[in-house]
């Protein structure tokens, strides 16, 4: 079933701003990567107008095609060395109190990434030691090994998104598997990090597929969660199944924290970053 026509709820226009031009310019002139952009995010105008962003390292190409994102799929360009200086002086020139970083999947490199990750965090740190920081990470093929490489430079949330409910999770993720998404987050849960996860609703699941999920979260002590409507980004990504109404967003919400969860992010336009400094 594919849907063309977007509810009243999601529609939204894009603010011109100081801030979402300093912030554009910013990421140009430096050669970064932001998921806000490359994600086609609906809150990207919300959240540079407000003066944050997602920024995006190792690239803007990716070695999965994961059917529900926009991100460019292909061989990567080797990973830059100064990008984690050149993020954190960023980071410094924008006075973020809070950052998120997130990354591309780098199955091509043999440590998928893990040691430019935690270089960047801790150039970041040295240079910005009252900002706190979210890690949105791949999962690494759920080795211990480099989400410790990670994990030891102890940002404030690890995030790792589960995106999809476990039937589905074939059709929309590439080589990411629910079990392995949720022995990640396990393993991060084990050496004591507080960690976070996402879904997207309206791409053909049940809501008791969505609690299931919620448990089968709980389960590995993740307990900061966001839910978001799937919105189809181009017409080579999967199409949305339906559009959540936002009373069921409500529903996922207020059942979300009955069964335990200390934040329930969950809306039409949500997004894993959304209010991400608010998940402290």
């Amino acid at each position: 079933m594919k849907i063309s026509r977007k509810p009243d709820w999601l529609k939204i226009k894009l603010p011109k701003t100081d801030e979402f031009k300093t912030i554009n310019d910013l990421i140009i002139k430096n050669n970064l990567h932001t998921i806000c952009s490359s994600g086609k995010c609906p809150n990207m105008g919300e959240c540079w107008a407000a003066g944050t962003a997602t920024f995006m390292i190792l690239g803007d190409i990716c070695t999965r095609g994961c059917k529900f994102c926009n991100v460019t799929t292909g061989k990567p360009l080797p990973p830059d060395p100064d990008e984690p200086r050149k993020l954190a002086h960023a980071i410094k020139t924008l006075n973020l109190k809070h950052a998120v970083i997130t990354s591309v999947d780098r199955d091509d490199l043999p440590d998928g990434g893990a040691n430019h990750w935690a270089n960047t965090i801790l150039e970041i740190k040295k240079l910005n030691p009252a900002t706190t920081i979210e890690a949105l990470i791949p999962d690494f093929d759920a080795r211990k090994d480099l989400l410790e490489i990670v994990a030891q430079t102890n940002p404030e949330i690890i995030s790792h998104n589960m995106e999809t409910v476990e039937r589905l999770t074939p059709q929309v993720r590439t080589k990411a598997q629910f079990n392995r998404s949720l022995q990640t987050l396990n393993i991060l849960n084990q050496l004591g990090i507080t960690t976070k996860s996402g879904i997207m609703v309206g791409l053909g699941e049940t809501l008791q597929e969505v609690y299931d999920t919620m448990d089968a979260l709980l389960s590995v002590n993740c307990r900061i969660i966001t839910i978001g409507q799937y919105l189809q980004p181009s017409a080579r990504n999967l199409p949305v199944h339906r559009y959540v109404t936002p009373e069921e967003f409500d529903e996922y919400r207020r059942v979300g924290l009955q069964k335990g969860f200390s934040v329930v992010e969950s809306g039409p336009l949500v997004r894993s970053s959304y209010h991400a400094e608010k998940h402290l």
